[in-house]
């Protein structure tokens, strides 16, 4: 079973500084819904891990981060495809959990939930507190320009492949496995 992970907010739809607090201000990316149909229609199982601090914050409660799902859920089914699953951290910044990224309780939750070691696993963000959490996990961080503005040329950056965005990534991973799985058979 092939497995990857992705940030929500600036990965899969637009990011804001004063955060997504409705299904309404919740907008996909160019390109990114069709490329969580392109992962899927290649093997992968699609799970999302996203710090949400706006409940913390009081900014929105869970039936309307529960509507916010709904919505990217059902904008996915309509062009016939699903995530497998979305793991959230509820808390803000200074709550001292281990779920909040770059800690890496999400993603061990994810692990264990799939029942695989997360080595050799994409995790697609925008973020560096995605790839520190990724490579804290064991997973392989995977960065994306259309969210925030991330400096490429910090030494935490080195090693990682940085795409545009999610359509670009998945591609280029989708690319790889055809590669190797050719490789294997050839």
């Amino acid at each position: 079973m092939k497995l990857i992970i992705l940030d929500r907010d600036g990965v899969i739809n637009e990011d804001s500084d004063d955060y997504i607090k409705s299904p309404a201000e919740w907008r996909p990316l160019p390109g990114s819904l069709e490329a969580i149909l392109k992962l899927k229609n290649a093997g992968y199982r699609v799970v999302v891990a996203s710090n949400q601090s706006g409940l913390a914050r009081g900014l929105f409660d869970y039936d309307t981060l529960f509507a916010i799902h709904d919505k990217m859920t059902r904008m996915l089914a309509d062009i016939g495809t699903h995530v497998d699953g979305i793991f959230f951290c509820p808390h803000g910044p200074d709550d001292g959990c281990r779920c909040r990224k770059p800690d890496t309780g999400l993603l061990d939750d994810i692990a264990k939930r799939f029942g695989r070691a997360l080595a050799g696993t994409p995790f697609i963000g925008d973020s560096l507190s995605d790839v520190q959490a990724a490579r804290a996990a064991g997973a392989t961080p995977v960065l994306v320009r259309s969210g925030k503005a991330v400096d490429e040329d910090a030494a935490e950056l080195a090693g990682v492949d940085v795409y545009d965005d999610l359509a670009e990534a998945a591609g280029s991973l989708i690319a790889r496995d055809k590669s190797r799985t050719h490789k294997k058979g050839g």
